[in-house]
């Protein structure tokens, strides 16, 4: 079939991996270069670890809080729009123990089944995106906190999910090269981390030899829709017609659903991060639980990363939000003397953030020849390959390798 993927992010371009090797002919169109996107400044992290969603019990409670402060770690800009106060609503709904019940067992198995697709990626893929399976540290530094994150250790073990709660001294024992500050933390042996820079590039590479056409700078401006069939695509300067169409982009998803009738509450969940030459050799990745911030190795650099800036879809950037990453190093690692980047040198990025920290992927019920695969949030490059081999599953009819439930497009329409 012709197939186009709107949207070239981690998402599309694992969507056209599958179907290539499937045997579609497959074009990727993206209003940007691809060059810029959430899937290449983000912290590099594949996290089965992840279980627990979004919306679950106390981020209300913790947002409101952190609303006031300007260097914090999450914050929704209060601002009179129908969107996000139907997405906050959808939000309070499911931030409760039985949703996390409900999700953590969807995300457990669509995030093991998307690391099974990196292992093989790994030795399939002619290029090198430095895949390394050194699980992921979770520091604590306060008392309450690390009740929080032992319940998220159990609850874990419980899942199926390995998790071991450290000592300071247990957890200085796997960073014998860096000291770190910590009252303690839980290391999750099954994650993974990678270069998502090198993994990008190398795939736009690889397709393009493989011959997918690649749309970029191409923003879509209009759909034609004829008895619940997406019949072309128009941009200002070409038009499209394909046999299947898959919806992979990203935070704009929500606003090119509404065009398409197909409501799927989406709201941009803002990101920065910044790359600093090593000055201390860290072995195991890293998330300051406090400060919410990601700390990954990449070659002969660290990437910083954090923040979830709930602020409508701009690009914009908050240097205070910023300060609050850099400012947060030395409280963890104080040996480090990391200065606060330049915006220049501060890479953003939106997250497409769905209500009930669930992503959107399936066929629609709407459209007969849309298939859509969006809202990962800040899972989108973990569950990247996951998700493409799923939505090849979907568009040939196949057994799909996990339950898709949880994920229904249509659960909000």
């Amino acid at each position: 079939m012709r197939i186009g993927i709107i949207g070239g992010g981690i998402i599309g371009l694992s969507s056209a991996y599958y179907l290539h090797k499937a045997g579609h002919k497959v074009t990727i169109i993206d209003q940007d270069d691809l060059q810029i996107g959430c899937s290449t400044g983000n912290a590099g992290m594949i996290v089965p670890s992840h279980l627990i969603p979004l919306a679950s019990p106390g981020m209300i409670s913790k947002g409101i809080r952190w609303m006031f402060n300007s260097t914090s770690p999450f914050y929704v800009k209060p601002r009179w729009n129908g969107d996000l106060i139907k997405w906050g609503y959808h939000f309070y709904q499911h931030a409760n123990k039985e949703h996390v019940a409900k999700a953590a067992i969807a995300l457990k198995e669509i995030s093991l089944f998307s690391k099974s697709m990196y292992q093989r990626w790994a030795k399939d893929l002619p290029f090198d995106f430095e895949y390394h399976e050194k699980g992921l540290l979770m520091l604590y530094q306060t008392k309450e906190t690390e009740h929080e994150e032992s319940e998220t250790a159990h609850f874990a073990n419980k899942h199926g999910i390995e998790a071991h709660i450290l000592s300071s001294s247990e957890v200085q024992q796997l960073e014998p090269y860096v000291k770190v500050n910590a009252r303690g933390g839980v290391f999750f042996p099954g994650d993974a981390h990678l270069t998502p820079q090198r993994l990008i590039s190398g795939l736009i590479e690889y397709l393009k030899e493989q011959g997918v056409v690649f749309k970029t700078n191409t923003p879509l401006s209009d759909f034609i829709v004829d008895n619940q069939v997406i019949r072309e695509l128009n941009s200002n300067s070409e038009k499209f017609s394909f046999d299947e169409v898959i919806l992979a982009t990203g935070s704009w998803s929500g606003a090119v659903g509404k065009k398409l009738n197909v409501n799927m509450p989406m709201q941009a969940g803002k990101g920065y991060s910044f790359l600093t030459p090593i000055q201390k050799n860290i072995q195991v990745p890293s998330i300051f639980l406090e400060a919410r911030v990601a700390v990954t190795p990449m070659g002969d650099s660290i990437r910083f990363g954090g923040t979830m800036e709930i602020a409508g879809v701009n690009h914009a950037i908050n240097m205070n939000r910023v300060k609050g990453i850099a400012d947060s190093i030395p409280k963890y690692y104080p040996e480090m003397n990391i200065p606060m980047p330049s915006q220049s040198k501060v890479w953003h990025g939106l997250r497409p953030c769905s209500p009930d920290g669930l992503p959107y992927i399936g066929k629609s019920k709407t459209i007969k020849n849309l298939t859509i695969a969006t809202g990962h949030a800040m899972m989108g490059l973990s569950l990247g390959p996951g998700t493409g081999k799923l939505v090849q599953q979907i568009i040939d009819q196949d057994q799909t390798s996990i339950s898709m439930e949880a994920f229904n497009p249509d659960r909000y329409n």
